[in-house]
């Protein structure tokens, strides 16, 4: 089943179908979106995940600075209130 996703990057907001067979998280959907290249990201990641006492806390603290410094903002899953 797809979703939806939006987000702003750079000021502007947009919205991407997203599915879970081609992504392993939205936020990897969006950089590819908008070319951006993760490796050096998903290694950083990585280490902060073997090597952080605060575990999940210091990975999402790390994913949301680094996509800040790439330019994206308000990045979510859109919710169908029609269904």
């Amino acid at each position: 089943m797809a979703r939806t996703v939006s987000y702003t990057f750079k000021g502007k907001t947009k919205t991407m179908a997203f599915s879970y067979d081609k992504h392993h998280d939205l936020y990897e959907a969006v950089a590819e979106a908008e070319g951006i290249d993760l490796k050096g990201f998903l290694a950083m990641e990585q280490q902060i995940a073997m090597t952080s006492r605060k575990g999940a806390k210091a990975e999402k603290d790390y994913r949301k600075t680094e996509f800040a410094r790439f330019g994206f903002t308000n990045i979510h899953f859109v919710r169908d209130e029609d269904e």
